[in-house]
């Protein structure tokens, strides 16, 4: 019933940014954990950030310091910026709202993000 649409992957350089976005139908991020995973193929999807609804952020190791994670609960819209990005950071990023206390579990369906020179 919640539905996500991320956007905002694209071609970068290395060393590039770039900003995700992903848009909810609803007001879900007010009540539930916005996430930012990624996946590539023949490998498990990962987790790159999250945000909860107390503002607590949480990142990989492999893009603390280069990724900010971020969420307008106005827009029902959230975040995720990238800087200086490398080419392991080729992935489809798809963005998750969760709450376990609420039995919320949605996801968009993936944008690409494709760093390479």
């Amino acid at each position: 019933q919640v539905r996500l649409v991320e956007s905002g992957g694209g071609l970068v350089q290395p060393g590039g940014s770039l900003r995700l976005s992903c848009a909810a139908s609803g007001s879900i991020f007010s009540i539930s954990t916005l996430g930012w995973y990624r996946q590539v193929p023949g490998k498990q999807r990962e987790l790159v950030a999250t945000i909860t609804t107390a503002g607590r952020v949480n990142y990989a190791d492999s893009v603390k310091g280069r990724c900010t994670i971020s969420k307008d609960n106005a827009k029902n819209t959230g975040y995720l910026q990238m800087n200086s990005l490398k080419p392991e950071d080729t992935a489809v990023y798809y963005c998750n709202a969760a709450s376990g206390r609420w039995g919320i579990d949605y996801w968009g369906q993936g944008t690409q993000v494709t760093v390479s020179a």
